[in-house]
């Protein structure tokens, strides 16, 4: 009952994985959500048409909407606090690369995976919008607005004035 199912689950894993950790900023998570989005191909598999990465990139993206809705995002609580780096120790692109990185783990889940699968997956805007389900439009309107709130986050504004002043 294979049907190309291990072969496609073989190639594809560690991209679906780095797109999904990309997603969810966490392994164990991304992990977690590509074992469920395949879960999920492969009870459907005979029906998939072509290729099926549109497919499965839905799935993940669905899955991990719905379960970005159920997290509570309070506070957790760890044995040991962590170590507190010193800011002088600490690079301009380590600094901007976080920077960046908490933007975009700002923005909302289908912002986040319209800039995901657009810009780290060279994905085009009507991929993009195949494999999250919904119009071409909407998904210039979810990367415009995520891309003005990057643009407006006082971190990155900060980033961008360093860069232009060297």
């Amino acid at each position: 009952m294979d049907d190309g199912f291990a072969e496609y689950v073989a190639h594809r894993h560690l991209r679906l994985c780095r797109m999904a950790y990309l997603l969810t900023r966490d392994w164990g998570t991304a992990e977690d959500l590509v074992q469920t989005a395949l879960a999920k191909a492969w009870v459907a598999w005979r029906r998939i048409d072509g290729n099926p990465d549109p497919y499965v990139y839905r799935i993940i993206v669905n899955t991990h909407a719905s379960w970005w809705r159920r997290l509570w995002r309070g506070e957790v609580p760890v044995e040991t606090f962590p170590e507190t780096a010193d800011p002088r120790d600490q690079t301009a692109v380590a600094d901007d690369r976080a920077a960046l990185w908490n933007a975009i783990g700002a923005l909302s889940p289908r912002q986040r995976a319209v800039i995901v699968l657009h810009y780290f997956e060279g994905r085009t805007l009507a991929q993009v919008a195949e494999i999250v389900g919904c119009s071409l439009g909407a998904v210039k309107s979810q990367l415009g607005r995520a891309l003005t709130r990057l643009r407006v986050d006082p971190d990155i504004r900060t980033m961008h004035l360093e860069e232009s002043q060297r």
